[in-house]
């Protein structure tokens, strides 16, 4: 299975999650993960603003609470916002009970509708409850811009090997990432645009 997108048997596990948006649009969506952190959001904000680019922040609700002016921020900027827990929590590792309250918990920092899971996974029971008051939104490429056996130019490599129609791109607002974001992340979009992509939100 390759890493950067998703098999066809994860997505049948969650069928009714958004993993690709309308594929006979030229567009993609970019979203970024378990920020915000003054060490690389305004970063990103700064280059999105750049390039004219609105995106979405999937949060994470304790980091939101330390930097509450940055979601401000991103707000302000014409960004949208997703609930990425509070804790950044996997669900596998917890009971459901355990994992929906971190859930709301986040969710009163943020009043989205939109969710995004950490790793990728939940518990069947866990997505039944979701589903129902959020669009789960997962995605169709992963940059990996996170893994320490890829440089810059691998992550910038992924978006032009995987990038197509409708997909949900995925970077991420972390300090694992942002070495990496510095040079993958304007790449990636003059190259998207080059390819005369349309950028959207949910």
């Amino acid at each position: 299975m390759l890493i950067e997108q998703p098999s066809k048997w994860l997505r049948w596990i969650y069928p009714s999650a958004l993993w690709r948006m309308d594929v006979t649009e030229h567009s993609v969506y970019l979203t970024f993960d378990d920020g915000p952190i003054p060490e690389s959001t305004p970063f990103i904000l700064d280059t999105l603003k750049e390039f004219g680019i609105k995106a979405t922040f999937f949060v994470v609700g304790e980091n939101v609470k330390r930097h509450p002016e940055l979601l401000e921020r991103i707000i302000s900027e014409g960004h949208r916002v997703g609930n990425h827990t509070y804790n950044h929590m996997g669900s596998l590792k917890h009971y459901i009970r355990t994992y929906m309250n971190n859930v709301e918990k986040c969710n009163l920092l943020v009043n989205s509708d939109l969710f995004r899971p950490p790793h990728g996974w939940m518990w069947i029971g866990a997505y039944n409850l979701l589903k129902r008051r959020y669009k789960i939104v997962m995605w169709d490429l992963v940059t990996r811009d996170y893994s320490h056996l890829l440089n810059a130019f691998d992550v910038f490599r992924n978006v032009v090997l995987y990038a197509r129609n409708g997909s949900i791109i995925t970077f991420h607002d972390s300090l694992k990432s942002i070495e990496k974001l510095q040079y993958a992340l304007p790449a990636s979009l003059r190259f998207l645009i080059d390819q005369g992509y349309k950028f959207k939100t949910f």
